[in-house]
């Protein structure tokens, strides 16, 4: 496994990481994730991501349940704050009041004593944003939270809270999690670059458009499937799109590896980024994306540039 450093700061994560949206406490049996996580850790991966949001703080338990047995040092584990997980008016977004409440939780789900990484899951255009990085300041402080992070912040937000937290002496976001694959390329003309500016790490969720780049549609749209019933996923559907990803197949096949992994290998040659959250709802699946690690390496730059030229950036 290859660790990268998180932006200027001395952490080192995983390239290939494993998340819980859809997966842990929802789509997979809890003893079914257990196995999974095990197998992704004994891999060699340690960065773990999840959020309060995800599966209503059952992705957090569960995680939590796996991990008690380990040695804690050896995981990197993040958590996420804002959606709201109740009617509450006050559980929800980044005040001082939901942040604080919200990562003892956390913690508690997860069963340990401090989260290498927070992240601010959006940005809240209610609470003013010194009050969200003296909170956050404040559990680095504390030892609660190791570094903070962002999550689907735009560039001028980025820069936003690191001028801030110059001007008043504050620890400043350490790492931004945005969506980031071949058809979702519009981080280029300006979030990834802040974040090289500014030092930012870079760890991007849904590497492979919600399976799309799997090859799964290829060959039309299954009624039952994701695609079918998601709204943000059936956007991404188009005609031109599914054209590439096939393109993109016969590339992979030539190689003698799968679209998913080309994507993802893909992915891990892109300037300033960190590392790539996968999921996964079996163990192979696991094997299957940590072979991308070692393709990564392997790529020719003239492939990399026809891939790149294929999926040229769009709005």
């Amino acid at each position: 496994m290859k660790y990268n450093r998180m932006g200027n700061t001395g952490l080192k994560v995983s390239a290939i990481s494993l998340g819980g949206w859809l997966t842990m406490g929802a789509s997979v049996d809890d003893g079914d994730a257990g196995q999974i996580l095990r197998a992704a850790v004994d891999a060699g991966i340690n960065f773990l991501d999840v959020a309060d949001i995800y599966a209503r703080g059952a992705a957090e338990t569960v995680l939590g349940n796996t991990i008690k047995d380990m040695r804690r040092s050896d995981l990197v584990i993040s958590s996420k704050v804002f959606w709201p997980m109740s009617d509450n008016p006050n559980d929800r977004g980044l005040s001082r009041k939901h942040i604080f409440e919200s990562v003892h939780k956390s913690l508690q789900r997860l069963g340990t004593d401090y989260l290498d990484i927070y992240f601010c899951h959006r940005y809240d255009n209610e609470t003013p944003l010194e009050e969200t990085a003296r909170a956050m300041d404040d559990l680095v402080h504390q030892g609660k939270v190791l570094y903070w992070g962002t999550s689907v912040w735009t560039a001028d937000q980025l820069h936003d809270a690191h001028s801030l937290a110059d001007r008043k002496g504050l620890y400043p976001p350490s790492v931004e999690q945005p969506m980031y694959n071949l058809l979702a390329r519009t981080i280029e003309d300006d979030v990834m670059p802040a974040a090289q500016q500014l030092g930012m790490g870079l760890v991007v969720w849904s590497p492979l458009a919600g399976g799309i780049l799997t090859g799964k549609y290829n060959d039309g749209i299954p009624e039952d499937s994701r695609g079918a019933r998601t709204n943000w996923l059936s956007g991404w559907l188009t005609d031109d799109n599914l054209d590439k990803v096939r393109q993109l197949t016969a590339i992979a096949r030539d190689l003698g590896v799968t679209p998913a992994q080309l994507s993802l290998a893909w992915l891990l040659t892109r300037p300033g980024l960190t590392s790539v959250i996968t999921g996964a709802t079996r163990v192979q699946h696991v094997r299957d994306n940590l072979a991308a690690a070692e393709l990564a390496d392997r790529l020719e730059d003239d492939l990399l540039q026809k891939i790149d030229a294929l999926f040229a950036l769009t709005a």
